[in-house]
């Protein structure tokens, strides 16, 4: 927990950009019948049945220092997928960085081992060079700001049905381009010294003689 909070106070470096990283998913939902538009004095109206057509998921990368977050739409979140975000991490969103400060939780796909299994080992090894990554503990998610910025997106841009993932990823796109225009960003303040006070029943209890 302290490792994350330390980098989180880090001053901006454009070389060496703090990204937080995670995923979620989201239902695609079609209409079994025509939704009533709305009119004065009265809203749409929706019918209560719906009809299944698969999930999204979603890898997020926020950025918070740069105000810059990018969602990914997949229709999977395997090892594959992960290496593939990796590289476009490194590659595409921030090529010029020197080593790329990532924070993320320890799930089973978010490992090194992923980028191997992905790509030839010299490949691999490129990828894994540019990365310094900064593990969420395990119950700590709520550590990662990537969390906070996935739930505005759920709250902003998801609650309605959506059918299918070509709707996902025009809506998701819209919404990524609206927050990116206004700078919108999460403003850290908690910080090691106030985990020590708040957090203080999770720190083991030394006796001393």
């Amino acid at each position: 927990m302290e490792d994350v909070l330390e980098v989180y106070h880090l001053p901006h470096d454009p070389k060496r950009p703090l990204v937080c990283f995670d995923e979620g998913s989201k239902q695609q939902i079609k209409e079994t019948r025509l939704p009533l538009p709305s009119q004065p004095g009265h809203v749409a109206k929706y019918d209560y049945e719906y009809e299944r057509n698969g999930t999204s998921n979603l890898f997020i990368f926020f950025a918070p220092l740069e105000a810059w977050r990018h969602v990914k739409v997949t229709d999977q979140r395997t090892m594959i997928d992960f290496a593939h975000c990796m590289r476009d991490l490194v590659d595409i969103h921030f090529p010029e960085a020197e080593k790329i400060i990532l924070v993320m939780d320890n799930l089973n796909t978010h490992k090194f081992a992923s980028l191997y299994e992905a790509f030839l080992p010299q490949e691999a090894r490129r990828i894994m060079e540019k990365l310094e990554i900064h593990y969420t503990p395990k119950h700590g998610s709520w550590l990662n700001m990537a969390e906070i910025e996935l739930s505005v997106l759920h709250r902003q841009c998801l609650k309605a049905r959506i059918p299918d993932r070509a709707t996902m990823i025009e809506k998701v796109t819209a919404w990524e381009n609206r927050r990116n225009a206004a700078d919108a960003t999460v403003h850290w303040r908690f910080t090691t010294k106030d985990a020590r006070i708040k957090l203080h029943r999770l720190y083991p209890t030394i006796n001393v003689c």
